[in-house]
């Protein structure tokens, strides 16, 4: 259906970050439409089905440490489950480093891993008390630096950093020198700490049709690219929508195109390997990390955490390298991690994702504006933190924000707090 050509409000696409948006102002009575060219809403969270395979864009997982999963139905999304830990391989053999307070009997395999002895792993243990009990203010008003530096200061030592935390983080922030800001690295790991790691039946595109599906199907326009944006309009290729709110909550690129002045960009990027096993490897869903000095930051058996991924029980495995690779030159290096001959592993199809999350170097730019005045609002991750929850806080943000402009007066009286958002 074509857009309208006047609205209340339009929302300039259907990713996480618009659709939080929409949806609030939807539920608050407020005449709201949502454009995006793609043919499908949730953004960058998208599923394909391959042979009978859930293949999603790049190895992604919902976190319920985040604070705005609270406003999805997590029941509805049938969620399969990832244990908190990992595996690594030293001299060939594989170690599992689990939270024991989810599986306690895995606590003498964490004890024995080889991550520097009891000191280091007391370390760790402290690193992740803080990050994940501290009060959220405390963690923001820390003294900044990189995350490699923060968690040598922290003590944890160079071996569990090798082995464990670089290739772990890695496959989270998407760059392996661990550059990004400390402050990020303390979200990042509460939300590991207070959370669970799951899997939709559906694949990570459910996440976003949920929220999509709580709008009215006329308020929803996909196919519709927009080719301008200014106070009061918004132009696509079909005609022009009036509104005396629009709000830009695209990928940074696109914004930065639409909005000039707007800045921002979305660096990082991941090339996912999808391979088909007769049968998991492995006794317990919990992901494996890459080696130093290898390509690959991590290699999972998704189907172990969430068989609906499979049509037949057979393993889907995935595995994640920070360049663009070639099949091939990963082959051998994923047989190695899960320890099965190359030629059992089935390639499916391989994934690059270019502009797949904002960097999040020092110094943090958390909450950054997103009223940008005369009725134009921008929202997105590149707002707040590159994650599902900074593009949905940076979507309820947005939403109070364009609710305050509607009603004519400054901070609606629902807007959040700094440590809640």
């Amino acid at each position: 259906m074509s857009p309208p050509s006047r609205a209340e409000v339009v929302v300039v696409g259907a990713g996480l970050a618009g659709l939080s948006v929409a949806t609030r102002l939807a539920a608050a009575g407020r005449d709201v439409h949502v454009l995006d060219a793609a043919v499908h809403a949730g953004g960058r969270l998208s599923t394909a089905r391959v042979d009978g395979f859930l293949v999603d864009r790049g190895f992604q997982v919902l976190n319920t440490g985040y604070p705005r999963v609270a406003d999805l139905d997590l029941p509805a999304l049938d969620l399969g489950w990832f244990w908190t830990g990992a595996v690594f391989r030293v001299d060939g053999r594989a170690h599992r480093v689990v939270d024991p307070r989810q599986h306690p009997g895995a606590l003498p395999d964490t004890l024995r891993a080889p991550l520097g002895g009891p000191l280091r792993e007391a370390a760790l243990g402290a690193f992740s008390a803080r990050a994940g009990y501290a009060p959220v203010s405390r963690l923001l008003a820390a003294r900044e630096r990189t995350a490699a530096e923060a968690l040598r200061a922290a003590g944890v030592g160079e071996r569990a950093l090798e082995v464990f935390l670089r290739p772990f983080l890695a496959g989270v922030l998407l760059e392996d020198q661990l550059e990004t800001s400390s402050r990020y690295l303390d979200l990042v790991w509460r939300s590991f700490v207070r959370g669970r790691v799951g899997l939709p039946a559906a694949g990570m595109h459910a996440v976003g049709q949920q929220l999509a599906d709580r709008l009215p199907a006329d308020r929803l326009h996909l196919g519709v690219r927009v080719t301008g944006v200014e106070s009061g309009v918004v132009r696509t290729a079909s005609g022009t929508t009036t509104a005396p709110v629009v709000v830009v909550a695209t990928d940074p690129d696109t914004a930065a195109a639409l909005l000039p002045g707007v800045q921002g960009s979305a660096p990082r990027q991941v090339t996912t390997h999808l391979h088909v096993l007769p049968e998991s490897p492995w006794p317990d869903p919990l992901i494996v990390l890459g080696q130093p000095r290898g390509q690959l930051v991590n290699s999972v058996v998704v189907s172990d955490a969430q068989p609906a991924y499979s049509p037949d029980g057979r393993a889907l495995v995935a595995s994640s390298t920070l360049a663009p690779t070639r099949e091939a030159d990963v082959r051998a290096e994923v047989a190695g991690l899960h320890g099965v001959s190359p030629g059992d592993l089935d390639h499916l199809t391989s994934v690059t994702v270019t502009g797949a999350q904002p960097a999040a170097a020092p110094p943090l730019q958390h909450r950054r504006p997103v009223d940008l005045g005369d009725g134009v609002f921008v929202c997105g991750d590149h707002r707040d933190t590159p994650s599902i929850q900074g593009a949905m806080a940076s979507g309820r943000r947005t939403a109070h924000a364009v609710l305050a402009r509607l009603r004519g007066g400054g901070t609606s009286p629902g807007a959040p707090s700094p440590a809640r958002a």
